[in-house]
């Protein structure tokens, strides 16, 4: 699935986020920076000890914020570890807006072209998946439409149907306002 915001591509794909030749994949991190298991086992393994170790050297991320690391041996250049909410966090809805947010500042810092996110914090941190879609889906919208950004893409890899689903169903509805 694929929508214009201005002159920047929204694209909704299924898959793994590490085969994707974008300029950074996001990660869904946690706030010691461990690549453990999901998104950031995944690109631990594809990406190399590269990763790990310069998450090492920076040691902490607070909840609702990004760092940006090397993209090591993946098809992309950097990562962007954000930090997602828990689902049991009083804010937790603001949490993961400000973390997709502070990822897409950081490609723009860096003059990144294209980013693609992860579904962040449904997997361990048990954030439902159809709020994630309409939380991430508005602050990236809202984000694009702003005219402030170099960003030419902006893909979200979901990780199975039944996600891919719940995001086209939300884009469909954001994009229909």
């Amino acid at each position: 699935m694929r929508v214009q915001i201005e002159d920047i591509t929204l694209r909704l794909v299924e898959g793994d986020i590490t085969d994707l030749e974008v300029d950074a994949i996001v990660n869904a991190a946690n706030q010691h920076l461990r690549l453990g298991a999901g998104v950031a086992g995944a690109i631990r393994e594809r990406g190399g000890p590269a990763i790990q170790s310069e998450c090492d050297q920076i040691g902490f991320c607070p909840v609702g914020d990004a760092i940006i690391t090397t993209g090591g041996r993946l098809l992309a250049s950097y990562v962007i570890h954000a930090v997602g909410p828990t689902a049991s966090d009083a804010d937790a809805d603001d949490l993961l807006s400000s973390a997709t947010y502070a990822s897409l500042a950081l490609a723009d810092e860096h003059q990144l072209r294209s980013i693609a996110f992860p579904a962040i914090s449904t997997g361990t941190f048990g954030f439902p998946m159809e709020d994630c879609a309409e939380i991430m889906l508005s602050t990236v919208i809202d984000y694009l439409e702003s005219g402030e950004t170099d960003l030419e893409t902006v893909i979200f890899c979901l990780y199975g149907k039944s996600a891919f689903e719940v995001f086209a169903e939300e884009l469909a509805r954001q994009m229909g306002k």
